[in-house]
């Protein structure tokens, strides 16, 4: 079966939960969704605000409070929030990925081994049995270790260590310094070795959430090895069916999984900076045109809160003091614009009850965007 770049298009939204929000609570919306990405902690806030019919902040704060849903640093050794019940298996997924990261010459500067950090985990989980600052944790590897090697022990063990972050009280339950505890969901991964029943785990939970997809897509989701992912996909047989995508390569999905006509309609969205949608692919073009890629992804990382029109990025928006400026980098109907504006009254409700301001620390790359073609309305 052949499916279309347009397809495609439909299926990811569907998946996601953008072509109708839907009345989820936001444990079911995060199953639904798989992971958020969290480096602002606004961010998966406004990304379930897309998403669920009836989202109030406070039903997020809660679920964090209660950890059914949790904040950690795991696939693409980035901060996303996941369910509770997702956690154990994309942990163990990453193992390989965070020993080889976090464990490398940046640690073994301080003069300790990977082994010596299988040790120092368990006495550290032990430390953070309830919530730590990350002070209080660079003074605990202090007086273990000595200050000498307190920097480079603590930065790779905070995010080699099964650590969920804490909730702070902050505007969106988390701060930009961070508070840990441990994770306590399972024993403790050590080495170096892959879990492959994990791995098998995490990619039925990212085909149910973002497929279909290749390969490649599935290694750049997680940022595992390919040939492990390609294994694990052929050893699921009939659990996954083959599809051709648009250019002749492979694509893997979920028997009877949601794939909608192409010319189903997409409304228009406000998404958050690092929504999921965009960075889940190799291949980025089922939601972001080539040519606006790199106005939207950042060299540094960064990637813009997006416009998204008919299913595509077609601009970006911030919150300025009169209201949410949006830049559209092509001409837009009357009709998009209309409910660009009517999300932009529900996301400046939404977010105007708890800060005057969100993502303006990186209003510096307004600067740098094209100005030929772009129309510039405050909605």
């Amino acid at each position: 079966m052949m499916i279309s770049v347009r397809e495609l298009n439909r299926a990811t939204l569907s998946r996601q939960l953008l072509l109708e929000r839907e009345p989820l609570t936001v444990q079911e919306g995060m199953r639904r969704v798989v992971a958020l990405q969290a480096q602002q902690p606004v961010s998966p806030y406004l990304a379930l605000w897309n998403r669920l019919t009836g989202f109030t902040a406070a039903d997020l704060d809660a679920a964090f409070t209660e950890r059914s849903l949790i904040k950690a640093t795991l696939m693409r050794i980035t901060l996303h929030v996941v369910h509770a019940e997702d956690y154990p298996a994309f942990r163990a997924t990453m193992q390989p990925t965070l020993y080889a990261s976090r464990l490398g010459f940046r640690f073994a500067a301080s003069g300790l081994t990977p082994a010596d950090a299988d040790e120092l985990v368990p006495e550290l989980l032990d430390f953070a049995d309830h919530p730590r600052t990350s002070a209080q944790m660079q003074a605990w590897v202090e007086e273990r270790l000595g200050a000498e090697k307190k920097e480079g022990v603590w930065w790779g063990l905070k995010a080699y260590a099964p650590l969920h972050h804490a909730p702070t009280d902050a505007p969106w339950s988390f701060g930009l310094r961070p508070s840990f505890v441990a994770a306590r969901s399972g024993p403790v991964p050590t080495g170096r070795e892959a879990d492959p029943q994990a791995l098998r785990t995490l990619i039925l939970r990212y085909l149910g959430g973002f497929g279909p997809a290749s390969v490649a897509d599935v290694a750049q989701f997680a940022m595992v090895q390919r040939a492990p992912v390609r294994a694990a996909l052929l050893a699921l047989g009939d659990t996954v069916e083959q599809l051709q995508g648009p250019d002749g390569e492979v694509l893997f999905d979920l028997p009877g999984a949601s794939r909608p006509p192409a010319e189903t309609p997409a409304p228009a969205r406000l998404m958050a900076m690092w929504d999921s949608i965009l960075l889940a692919y190799a291949d980025r073009g089922r939601v972001i045109p080539p040519a606006y890629r790199p106005w939207v992804i950042r060299r540094n990382g960064d990637v813009l809160p997006t416009l998204l029109v008919d299913g595509q990025v077609a601009g970006v928006w911030r919150l300025l003091e009169d209201g949410i400026e949006a830049t559209a980098f092509h001409p837009l109907s009357p009709a998009a614009w209309d409910e660009l504006a009517k999300e932009a009254q529900s996301l400046t409700a939404l977010i105007g009850d708890r800060e005057a301001a969100v993502y303006s620390r990186y209003h510096h790359w307004w600067a740098k965007l094209p100005e030929a073609g772009a129309e510039v309305r405050m909605l």
